[in-house]
Parts: structure tokens; sequence; C-alpha cells
């Protein structure tokens, strides 16, 4: 089992837009509907008003790898661009 904790610290301001986006595009539910797909979730930092938290959980590496190939991880890819400043990512394996 692999398990991602990504930290995007959004650019001033812009943390629920960039939540918006992600959910009216699709992008969240095109991940949790991909096979290997445990977890996949986003929550709001409390302490920081600019920051949003994704936890995924995936069956295998072959899953994160399957994943990071999709072109809706590929548009993810475009709106952090646009709308974050930093990503922070932790990486666990079970």
């Amino acid at each position: 089992m692999e398990i991602l904790n990504v930290t995007y610290k959004c650019k001033s301001g812009m943390r629920e837009e960039f939540l918006e986006t992600i959910k009216a595009e699709g992008l969240d539910e095109a991940s949790r509907s991909e096979a290997g797909n445990i977890k996949y979730g986003f929550y709001f930092a409390e302490a920081d008003p600019d920051e949003l938290f994704l936890y995924e959980k995936w069956r295998d590496e072959e899953a994160v790898k399957s994943h990071n190939t999709e072109p809706h991880f590929k548009r993810f890819g475009e709106l952090k661009a646009k709308y974050v400043n930093e990503t922070v990512l932790e990486r666990y394996s079970k």
C-alpha cells in the first residue's frame, strides 16, 4: 500500500478556487475511479487559510505509477501552476 500526504501551499486567497476548479473539472472523481485507488480526499488546514491537504491511498506502487500517466493528473499539474506556490509531498509504503 502506498500513502501520499500532499500539502499544497496555495497563492494567497486561492485555496477555495483551486479546490472548486478541481471538483468542477471532475479531477478528484477521476482519480477516485482509478483501479488501485483506495482513498483520495482533500481537507482544509485550519491553521493556514492558504493550505490544502490531499490524502491519497493506493493499492501499490504500480497504481501510483499508472495514476501519474493519466490525462487528469496532467491537468491537475496545469492547475497547480496557476494556483499553487509550493507542494510538499510525504510518501509512505506499507
